[in-house]
């Protein structure tokens, strides 16, 4: 038989427990309001960025290559990277060039990319001006379209998307994410994006970079040539992404968001890059580079990137079957 005593212990730790419950339900409801509010506030704030970073290419609603229009959620897709270079001495040129190219392939029913690195003084035919010449000429004789039309020329598959940074933005987005991790094959030192010579300098090893760290080495070429440059670029590329989709990122979003801000040009929607997030939502997105194999030439007196034309069509016919196309 439990006397008063008892009785009364075991109605206040009924009642502690109750209030603790309570304290528990209502702490759980004030953090699922917060992050209702923030993924809300991301919702809202990437909206407005990429409304705001659209650009129409001019070539209406998809590629000459294309029978119809595409749907990232059904179809494998591209999407070209550019990296203007918007630096002081070209502005004083009066004229911007594409300091990196990569195009990827992506395909929906295995959630693999392939990224292709394209020199940036590759020797090809560039349709706006109807003769051949540095790649990264044709965005200096017709910007976007110009780049995108001569890439489509070249490997014989659709541009689908372009998304166009200029090197603030690179720097911003790595800056956000709190930097990256990555092998630096090399000591170097490099000009920074205020083209102040030697301001940069890296020792070899795996290591972390903030956003000037980073645009150095995917610039720099002094010590290697185009082809390696576009391989750091690739591996670059693939430590943003880890970084950006990891755990540790999440409340980082906003400020990654905000890193893209006025830097930032796409034909992309906001619909089209939601769905682009299926890709690495499993944890499992594969992504394989390639490279456009050639050879240097001087035999004009300026210097050219002649490409191989036996692995070319290796790669256009890769490209292809990745795309289904």
């Amino acid at each position: 038989m439990v006397n008063s005593r008892g009785e009364r212990k075991i109605k206040k730790n009924k009642g502690k427990k109750k209030r603790v419950l309570k304290w528990v339900l209502l702490t759980l409801s004030v953090l699922l309001v917060c992050i209702t509010l923030y993924i809300g506030n991301l919702y809202m704030k990437a909206n407005q960025v990429i409304d705001k970073s659209f650009e129409n290419d001019g070539r209406g609603n998809k590629s000459a290559l294309r029978e119809k229009e595409v749907d990232p959620l059904k179809d494998n897709v591209s999407v070209l990277i550019m990296g203007i270079d918007e630096s002081e001495s070209r502005a004083d040129e009066g004229v911007y060039r594409t300091d990196a190219l990569i195009l990827a392939t992506l395909n929906i029913d295995n959630h693999t990319v392939k990224m292709l690195s394209i020199p940036r003084d590759s020797y090809v035919y560039i349709p706006e001006i109807d003769r051949m010449d540095k790649i990264n000429h044709a965005y200096a004789f017709g910007e976007t379209k110009a780049t995108i039309e001569t890439i489509e020329n070249l490997l014989e598959i659709p541009v689908d998307y372009y998304v166009k940074v200029n090197f603030e933005a690179f720097i911003d987005v790595v800056d956000s994410l709190g930097g990256i991790t990555v092998d630096v094959p090399f000591e170097f030192k490099e000009q920074n994006s205020k083209d102040q010579k030697g301001a940069i300098h890296l020792y070899p090893g795996v290591q972390e970079l903030n956003g000037e760290e980073a645009l150095a080495l995917a610039r720099t070429r002094k010590l290697d040539n185009d082809i390696e440059r576009g391989k750091r670029q690739q591996e670059i590329i693939k430590a943003v992404v880890k970084k950006a989709v990891s755990l540790g990122s999440v409340f980082k979003i906003g400020d990654l968001i905000d890193a893209v801000g006025e830097n930032m040009k796409t034909n992309l929607t906001f619909n089209d890059m939601k769905s682009f997030v299926a890709y690495g939502m499993d944890g499992k997105l594969n992504m394989e580079t390639l490279t456009l194999q050639g050879y240097d030439d001087w035999s004009t007196g300026i210097y050219y990137y002649k490409l191989d034309e036996a692995k070319l069509e290796e790669i256009k016919q890769e490209l292809k079957n990745h795309l289904g196309f």
